[in-house]
């Protein structure tokens, strides 16, 4: 918004032409998305509070999560409001790939809203069937498989890391992988998300991972340098990204243990279908298994659990997804989180790194 009403301003004064540049709309919505997590997070939280929107805590989990009965959840709204309130304030809004990336944000952060709802309105964790929410998130994420399928400024190949020229041509099966990508992504953050901080962590190292890949893959000149798909305008994109991360560390103030609010499947169903939609846009499919590893880990601790248990009637992990496996064995929660935060953090080294191992 500012950028199309400030930076025609140039032409008479030159100090508006600063707006033509992504890295300083980059750190406009960065800052912005920070300070209003600081000045609304608390009167959120508050109306939380009042409203009794408190998380539910499964029976069959661990019992020390016993005493965080009674805390608020739907704390991902207020991370949503703010990635998308700076979004719309610093980001091109004639640019496509920026509304398909909103478009996901509200639409999974809508599935995860009224799922959040029926948990506190039944005061069980159970919420809305998951074949409903999986349908939802199908269905979304179609659209902009579609719209992507169709646009002649992104290619339906397969890149690779490591390798300067091998692709692997996926045709029209190209929509069904941006679907399993995007849906994928946002189920496997949901699992993540279980512990007091956990989540939004390997969210901001995601997100400002790619907010890099972005910014790389929209400027011609660096990806010809480092030998990657040049794609015109998803460096608009990394003010996307760039607002997720420091909504997401605006968040983490309330959320860190022990937790003042939750995020709910409101926030981790949207950042992960976010997060995913970024990925198949810039074309470093790949790569988000990488730097997405913990939450890679997280679904993988969960499908072997459930396939161990129904062929041999036992357990891999005393309990899944694997962070609850760990506070089973006796780890002190903040460890968890804090040991889950830095292997996310060496992944996205290892990540960047591999931009130059061509």
């Amino acid at each position: 918004m500012l950028y199309h009403f400030l930076y025609p301003l140039y032409e008479y004064v030159n100090a508006f032409n600063v707006f033509k540049y992504i890295t300083f709309r980059i750190f406009g919505a960065g800052l912005t998305a920070l300070f209003l997590s600081f000045i609304v997070g608390p009167s959120f939280i508050k109306i939380l509070k009042i409203k009794q929107f408190e998380q539910a805590i499964r029976t069959d989990g661990p019992s020390s999560h016993f005493i965080k009965k009674g805390t608020p959840t739907m704390g991902g709204l207020l991370i949503l409001f703010c990635t998308l309130f700076s979004t719309l304030l610093w980001a091109d809004l004639t640019n496509s790939y920026i509304w398909c990336a909103i478009g996901i944000m509200v639409g999974y952060g809508l599935i995860g809203f009224l799922d959040d709802y029926k948990k506190i309105a039944q005061k069980n964790s159970k919420g809305i069937s998951g074949k409903t929410k999986l349908f939802f998130q199908i269905i979304f994420a179609l659209v902009v498989a579609i719209f992507l399928y169709q646009n002649v400024s992104i290619s339906s190949d397969l890149t690779f890391p490591l390798f300067k020229n091998f692709v692997l041509p996926l045709g029209w099966f190209y929509i069904p992988f941006v679907v399993f990508v995007i849906v994928g992504t946002s189920n496997a953050v949901n699992l993540t998300d279980g512990l007091d901080g956990l989540a939004i962590g390997p969210v901001m190292t995601v997100a400002g991972t790619f907010l890099l890949l972005c910014y790389v893959t929209g400027h011609a000149k660096i990806a010809q340098y480092l030998q990657v798909m040049f794609i015109p305008r998803t460096g608009e994109l990394a003010i996307f990204c760039g607002a997720m991360v420091t909504a997401g560390l605006g968040f983490l103030w309330f959320s860190t243990y022990p937790a003042a609010v939750f995020m709910g499947d409101v926030g981790s169903l949207a950042l992960g279908g976010a997060l995913g939609t970024v990925a198949v846009m810039v074309k470093q499919e790949i790569l988000l298994v990488l730097v997405g590893g913990i939450f890679v880990m997280e679904a993988i601790s969960v499908i072997g659990q459930v396939m161990s248990f129904k062929l041999t009637k036992k357990r891999i992990f005393k309990m899944a997804p694997i962070h609850h496996h760990f506070e089973l064995l006796g780890w002190p929660e903040p460890k968890i989180v804090v040991r889950f935060w830095i292997i996310s953090i060496i992944l996205a080294i290892i990540a960047l790194s591999t931009l130059k191992l061509r």
